[in-house]
């Protein structure tokens, strides 16, 4: 059981000095997967929010909030399972004095695929729950239609024998 702590540290040692991509540029700080990677559950969702890069955690803002909320109605809590995303630097836009998240490009998940298939690779999930298009299309199929394909189980994928695909938390608390 170390040893997959030690390989997954590795690992995210790796990725915290990535610069494969123009998100290296602007990032604050690389979010790695968090919690558990002996689980055979993996969140995967599509990149850090602002929230995100300053703590270092995957859904630690009000999206988080309302996932702990989901997992725990489940009798589950994060520390039981691995949460990840596709990007592992926030995908941002400078408008004014703001900056907002923005869809991640085709060439910055492609630079970000060996971190996630990294992860997948070492935990070996049962079940992955990809929260939103961006996950889904990396890891179901891509063209993945969300309000035709969420909640169904997919199961000729490359990393799990059961995939299913649901609305991101900061999806829903936007509605």
């Amino acid at each position: 059981m170390t040893e997959i702590f030690e390989k997954m540290e590795a690992l995210k040692a790796q990725a915290v000095v990535c610069t494969d991509c123009g998100l290296a540029e602007t990032r604050l700080n690389v979010v790695f997967g968090n919690g558990d990677p002996t689980s055979k559950l993996v969140i995967v969702a599509e990149g850090p929010s602002a929230t995100d890069e300053h703590t270092l955690i995957p859904f630690s803002g009000p999206s988080g909030e309302l996932l702990d909320e989901v997992l725990h109605a489940n009798d589950l809590d994060r520390d039981e399972i691995w949460i990840t995303n596709v990007l592992r630097c926030r995908a941002a836009v400078r408008e004014g004095n703001v900056t907002k998240n923005r869809p991640p490009k085709a060439g910055e998940i492609k630079a970000c695929s060996k971190w996630l298939d990294g992860e997948l690779t070492l935990i070996s999930p049962s079940v992955i729950l990809c929260m939103g298009s961006p996950a889904a299309n990396t890891l179901i199929h891509k063209g993945f239609r969300m309000t035709e394909e969420r909640g169904q189980w997919f199961t000729d994928t490359l990393y799990a024998p059961f995939v299913l695909a649901t609305y991101n938390p900061a999806f829903v608390l936007r509605q």
